[in-house]
């Protein structure tokens, strides 16, 4: 594609994530490296929640000056670009070898593996992920999973999002939860044990007979866990087996 589209931010932007410039040759020694500035604000990202993620803080980490990361990265949006692409490094491909369902499962489980070792990823935004080497190369081979069931192009693309989404809602809701409790000090526990007085107040089983039905067959008995959303997942691969005939 040609340089001039998009805009001078954005072609910044691509610029880092593929070709950074390398440390300059004249002038006083640069400290830090580009990398080690991402893993910092991964660092900062994890102990302290992506929401306290600040260039100051960054800096504090590496112990250097906060005017000093600019030289390296234009801003936190960028910054975190950039942490993203960084977090994607480390998804682990399935073996080309196997089932396309066996793959895509891979791909799936794999993708949680990510989201629990980087929970603030869920601040990220599926269909805005940045144009990195490493998104791309996790995409490029969940896609070519997909596509070994022969399917159009358009559902290939759709599935695949379609993976990447069931597991992302599942991290977000868990991660979402944990960092709730953390800060609250309520667990989910506590939370529904101090509205325990609904029950008898405002609840009806003729207003809710359906509710009422699973409640007393024991359907919300358990408690979220990894096997929830594999079952949603093996439910929609169910489906993709069906149509892909």
């Amino acid at each position: 594609m040609s340089e001039q589209w998009g805009t001078p931010e954005g072609q910044a932007m691509l610029r880092l994530l593929w070709d950074p410039p390398p440390p300059p040759t004249r002038g006083p020694k640069q400290r830090l490296t580009l990398d080690q500035v991402v893993a910092a604000a991964m660092e900062v990202a994890a102990q302290q929640g992506v929401d306290e993620l600040s260039m100051r803080k960054v800096a504090q980490h590496l112990g250097v000056g906060a005017m000093s990361l600019y030289t390296y990265v234009p801003g936190k949006d960028e910054l975190f670009e950039l942490m993203i692409d960084a977090a994607y490094a480390d998804r682990v491909m399935p073996d080309p070898a196997l089932p396309w369902r066996a793959q895509v499962e891979f791909h799936a489980h794999e993708a949680w593996r990510m989201y629990q070792a980087h929970p603030w990823l869920i601040r990220s935004h599926l269909w805005r992920m940045p144009l990195g080497p490493h998104v791309l190369d996790v995409q490029e081979d969940l896609y070519r999973a997909v596509a070994l069931t022969g399917l159009p192009e358009k559902r290939v693309a759709q599935i695949a999002g379609l993976v990447e989404s069931q597991v992302f809602g599942a991290a977000r809701s868990a991660v979402t939860d944990t960092s709730i409790a953390s800060k609250t000090g309520v667990t989910v526990d506590d939370y529904w044990n101090s509205r325990m007085g609904f029950w008898g107040t405002y609840y009806s089983a003729e207003r809710f007979p359906t509710m009422t039905r699973i409640w007393g067959k024991g359907g919300f008995d358990e408690e979220y866990s990894d096997a929830s959303w594999e079952f949603g997942l093996a439910l929609f691969l169910d489906g993709v087996e069906r149509l892909a005939g």
